[in-house]
């Protein structure tokens, strides 16, 4: 697995135990939220539905006798025709208030009174029934008002009693339920002071070991990347004690003192003087643009002497970036990168450009050469072992270090870009944050 997708995954896992974190101390609050509502809910359409159906009940308790026992007087009077008799009409409404309230109640006894009151509609209608049948003979008015007496007035008291004892208990069904209501909000308050207690608990809790325990991936991949950095570091100054270069350095001064060349041999001798004094610097990891800059030219100067007949150089960095910080052997490396893959390589020999360009949050130093360059595939192939790092990968390791150390300083957005066209030349582009200005 690639260093990437390591650190993705690694990222990965550490928002998974933040967010299980987070359900932990949630997740009590989420199941308390939805049983308290829940209860709210079922309590309050309860209530709604008893009201309701003490005041269908009450209704129909106080208008139902007197209307109907009155317009059963009126046709037995002859006040009113049986045609135009307004009894059916109270009937069927009451049976529909009682058809209405069987679903109001969830009580025994009381659907048992609801019964009563349908049998009693029920007799109703036979009276109306018998009364109609005797307004058509004669000497049956007598008839008519006993059963107006004895039966009518009779039945609708035994109505209206039978509601008025639903009333009495769907009343009484109200303050149990009320009772209830009472109990559960002290059960509300019991359960929200439990639950505060211990959300304080598991944030006293977790904000003791929740810290250690997702910051502690973060710690190990911390030491993992500063373990990365002085590796790169470390092969870094290993490539700049490079014994190649160093033998055939020393090699081009004896020939240029055999050769009574002085001048050049003491300009060799404090180029690498001065290579070697900037490479260690003191342990330092970070120097200034301008020292740097003096390294890479005390290499290049060197190599100039070994390889006159090919290369030649240009440094036009600004010199407001003199007095930037800069990871030390950042830029040498790319230069030499420049100077084997790109000058050697081409026939005729080739120059190295070094320049320097400021944007709003950050600055650049480019590395351009006009060698060999890469074709489209090479060019996929370095940039992922840049990005990745690939063994065995020789050309692109030292670009890799740079690029990693980059990386690991001052984070993803930071590092170096690399363009090239085959037979046209290479441009590595080298981005470093700008210090902040101060005011």
């Amino acid at each position: 697995m690639t260093e990437g997708r390591q650190k993705i995954k690694q990222r990965s896992r550490l928002a998974t135990q933040i967010r299980i974190s987070y359900i932990i101390l949630l997740l009590p609050s989420v199941v308390f939220v939805a049983y308290a509502l829940y209860n709210l809910w079922h309590v309050n359409a309860r209530n709604n539905e008893m009201i309701s159906s003490v005041v269908a009940a009450s209704e129909f308790s106080l208008q139902f006798k007197e209307d109907f026992d009155y317009e059963t007087y009126l046709l037995i009077v002859g006040n009113v025709a049986p045609d135009k008799t307004k009894l059916h009409e109270e009937l069927d409404k009451a049976r529909q208030v009682v058809d209405g309230l069987k679903d109001y109640t969830n009580t025994e006894d009381n659907q048992k009174r609801l019964q009563y009151a349908e049998k009693y509609l029920n007799n109703l209608e036979t009276y109306v029934a018998q009364i109609k049948e005797n307004l058509g003979s004669e000497n049956k008015y007598e008839d008519n008002m006993l059963i107006w007496e004895n039966d009518v007035q009779i039945v609708t008291s035994l109505l209206q009693e039978s509601i008025n004892e639903y009333i009495y208990y769907e009343n009484k069904q109200i303050q149990i339920t009320q009772a209830e209501n009472n109990a559960l909000f002290v059960d509300i308050v019991e359960i929200s002071g439990v639950l505060l207690a211990f959300s304080l608990i598991s944030m006293v809790i977790v904000s003791y070991f929740a810290p250690k325990y997702i910051t502690r991936p973060i710690e190990e991949q911390v030491k993992e990347e500063q373990k990365q950095l002085r590796k790169a570091e470390f092969d870094l100054l290993q490539s700049q004690i490079n014994p190649h270069f160093l033998y055939n350095t020393l090699d081009a001064i004896i020939w240029s003192a055999e050769a009574g060349n002085q001048k050049q041999v003491v300009s060799m001798v404090g180029n690498l003087s001065d290579f070697f004094r900037l490479s260690l610097n003191k342990g330092k990891e970070t120097v200034l643009v301008r020292e740097e800059l003096q390294h890479v030219r005390s290499y290049l100067e060197i190599q100039q002497i070994r390889y006159q007949d090919i290369l030649s150089f240009e440094i036009h960095v600004p010199e407001n970036f003199n007095e930037f910080q800069i990871p030390k052997l950042t830029v040498q490396p790319v230069v030499e990168n420049a100077l084997y893959h790109g000058i050697k390589n081409k026939r005729g020999g080739g120059t190295i450009k070094i320049t320097g360009e400021e944007k709003k949050d950050y600055y650049s130093i480019t590395v351009e050469d006009n060698g060999k360059g890469m074709s489209e595939d090479r060019l996929r192939e370095v940039r992922k072992a840049i990005r990745e790092g690939m063994p065995g990968q020789n050309v692109v390791y030292g670009l890799y270090n740079v690029n990693e150390r980059i990386r690991l300083n001052y984070g993803e957005e930071y590092g170096i870009h690399i363009e090239s066209l085959l037979d046209k030349g290479t441009r590595v582009v080298i981005r470093l944050p700008k210090p902040q200005s101060k005011e």
